[in-house]
């Protein structure tokens, strides 16, 4: 494995915090009254946005092309086409599943897919990113073992550690507290973009450590 690779995976997970710690921090010096706890349906659709656009061009400039194909311009527009419609049913799969895990279902409707569409952006978004619209490989990658690249390994560990926070987060809204990050769906989001950024750190640091041990298969 070589030490570039991983130095670059670190460069572009680095530049992703750095652009979520923008998010909260430069929309301020802009909008008046603007903060992450005050406004935070509209920190949630800036964040949304922001991540989405700066993940796609990270991965475009620093994502090795490993399987280089030459694909037509209708190829290209259907792939993307793919790409969104696999984005939009993610959005509505993950609604389904924090309305079954107990988010109100007919109150709060927008708060609740918003916190949806962020979870998305920090899982779906990032598969469409590395595997494109292919179910097989999505399945492939987050089998035992089934990682063929540190990019994929890195993919497995941000995932992960999104819907772990997103599932940590819920913890303190039942508790009688009267915190105004109890209010739904503030704790759930910050617990996922907090586990998100905790995953951007923790992957490139953990496949440096275990560099020796870990052999991927070619495609």
């Amino acid at each position: 494995m070589k030490e570039g690779e991983i130095r670059r995976l670190l460069a572009a997970n680095l530049l992703c915090v750095f652009s979520i710690v923008l998010t909260a921090v430069l929309p301020a010096f802009f909008w008046k009254g603007f903060t992450v706890l005050g406004t935070h349906l509209t920190w949630l659709c800036i964040c949304s946005v922001c991540i989405s656009t700066f993940n796609i061009i990270l991965h475009l400039v620093f994502r090795p092309n490993l399987t280089p194909k030459r694909s037509s311009f209708a190829q290209k527009i259907s792939r993307f086409l793919k790409c969104c419609i696999y984005f939009f049913m993610s959005c509505i799969l993950f609604h389904a599943i924090i309305v079954l895990y107990g988010a109100p279902l007919i109150e709060s409707v927008t708060e609740t897919f918003l916190l949806a569409v962020l979870l998305s952006t920090f899982t779906t978004l990032q598969c469409l990113c590395i595997l494109g619209p292919n179910i097989q490989a999505w399945i492939r990658v987050f089998n035992k073992n089934g990682a063929m690249s540190i990019w994929e390994s890195s993919l497995q560990i941000t995932t992960m550690c999104s819907i772990l926070g997103v599932w940590f987060g819920a913890f303190p809204i039942p508790l009688d507290w009267d915190r105004p990050w109890q209010v739904w769906p503030i704790s759930c989001s910050l617990g996922a973009t907090f586990g998100y950024m905790a995953g951007l750190i923790i992957a490139p640091l953990w496949i440096h450590w275990n560099r020796k041990q870990l052999t991927y298969k070619s495609r």
